[in-house]
């Protein structure tokens, strides 16, 4: 059984650290910028984890634009939102730059022995702040489109998608990760609108995980909807049909602070529905979930370790290098196009 996804403090594993990754609820771990300095040292990094447990899953934030935690040494990737403009409009081409894009930015982490890049996101660009230019378009057809190719480029490199934030983040001007956010807009429009690429891509199987938002939807249900089993339960695996790996937000948010202390905040994530429990940036929590809480006995619903990336089909997508460079030349043009 395997709960919890913690993070790392710096370049290399403590002590501490590793005696932490042995522990039977840690399932994997999130990497930050502050534990990249080179990519030789990053591959010593994820090297080490392995050695400790090979089974984790080794996870970062890559989506590009201002949220891609290794700069030095990897392709720059752009925002989501300046590909379609960049396309001027055309969504065929801009769906087909997402797929190169997609493929780039999975096959080099691959290459660091790093399985998971949480993404893409599919919040629509409204009103926050905080998602902006992370997201593909104000247009929910257009996100499904372009989410739908940028995803089949991560598949060819070998990595499977993560979509965020269920149902929605983008319509909320508040960010959940210093504030309480709330959206007081009704269940008809939130369906009609941000639940539409999460629905769509459920549909199709395109998403193996998904990640809900430290928002609460308070015109649907008083809880977060990371907290929500009406949210996650009845929505997002029955009325959706999606059975792939639910992963918590950061529980250090201040948007997952609603439930309490870091034990009911584990509590109350994995009760709603939560397979993985995300604690970053506090080492004290993780410390606190390892020693003082009681995990549940029964195993999660999914199985996050299926999320592992299969190597065989990594090692060959390392072979297209051809593919690579053709998807780091874009990333320029579109990042130069985007400062202009």
């Amino acid at each position: 059984m395997s709960y919890l996804m913690m993070d790392l403090a710096g370049l290399t594993v403590s002590d501490k650290e590793a005696q932490q990754l042995q522990h039977p609820q840690v399932g994997g771990i999130i990497l930050f910028s502050r534990n990249y300095q080179s990519k030789s040292q990053l591959i010593a990094l994820t090297a080490a984890v392995r050695k400790i447990r090979s089974d984790l899953i080794i996870a970062v934030d890559h989506e590009g634009g201002r949220v891609q935690r290794f700069v030095t040494e990897f392709t720059k990737i752009p925002a989501m939102g300046h590909i379609l403009p960049n396309a001027n409009n055309d969504i065929n081409q801009a769906c087909e730059w997402a797929s190169e894009l997609g493929f780039v930015m999975a096959i080099e982490l691959l290459a660091c022995d790093i399985d998971l890049s949480f993404a893409p996101v599919l919040d629509i660009n409204g009103v926050s702040d905080v998602i902006g230019l992370r997201s593909f378009s104000d247009n929910p057809k257009h996100i499904s489109l372009l989410a739908d190719a940028w995803i089949k480029g991560m598949n060819d490199a070998g990595m499977s998608a993560v979509g965020k934030h269920f149902p929605g983040h983008g319509s909320v001007k508040a960010d959940s990760h210093v504030a309480m956010a709330v959206d007081s807009r009704s269940k008809q429009t939130i369906f009609a609108n941000d639940l539409l690429p999460f629905e769509v891509l459920i549909g199709q199987r395109k998403l193996a995980g998904v990640m809900p938002a430290h928002v609460v939807y308070d015109q649907v249900d008083p809880n977060p909807a990371g907290f929500s089993s009406f949210w996650l339960q009845d929505v997002l695996r029955q009325q959706l049909g999606f059975d792939g790996v639910i992963f918590s937000d950061d529980l250090g948010m201040k948007g997952a602070s609603f439930a309490g202390d870091y034990i009911a905040r584990a509590q109350a994530a994995l009760k709603a529905g939560c397979d993985m429990i995300l604690v970053c940036n506090d080492p004290d929590g993780v410390e606190t979930l390892l020693t003082e809480f009681s995990w549940p006995e029964q195993a999660p619903r999914q199985n996050a370790r299926l999320l592992r990336a299969d190597q065989t089909q990594v090692a060959w997508a390392l072979e297209q290098a051809e593919r690579w460079q053709h998807g780091q030349a874009l990333a320029n043009k579109l990042g130069q196009l985007s400062r202009e």
